[in-house]
């Protein structure tokens, strides 16, 4: 979060929670039975364009989990405008990246458990 302002980061940290809540609000049966986390959000400095991270569990479903997000990006985006429309005036251009993070934990506690 270096280099980020105070307005970024505040935006960042209120984009993630709504997020988190709308995925929530799906139910693993709109993920194909997966459980998706929103684990990050970087937005642009003019607050256009947010870059949200999810981590899905199984990983395997990864791919399919991330392709449903994009296809559903339009509605999702909406949705974050609806439940943020008190706090922005213009909704931010979303799109969903997968956080790895969580496999590299996997791996190392592998490589440890050898």
């Amino acid at each position: 979060m270096e280099g980020e302002s105070t307005r970024q980061q505040k935006v960042s940290k209120e984009i993630l929670r709504k997020m988190a809540e709308i995925i929530r609000s799906k139910g693993m049966a709109a993920f194909d039975g997966a459980m998706v986390t929103v684990s990050g959000v970087k937005i642009s400095p003019d607050l256009s364009v947010a870059r949200i991270y999810v981590s899905i569990f199984p990983s395997e479903k990864a791919d399919k989990v991330l392709n449903i997000l994009k296809d559903n990006t339009k509605a999702l985006r909406g949705e974050l405008g609806h439940a943020m429309s008190k706090q922005l005036r213009i909704v931010p251009e979303i799109s969903f990246f997968l956080d790895s993070s969580l496999d590299y934990v996997a791996h190392i506690e592998e490589l440890l458990n050898r």
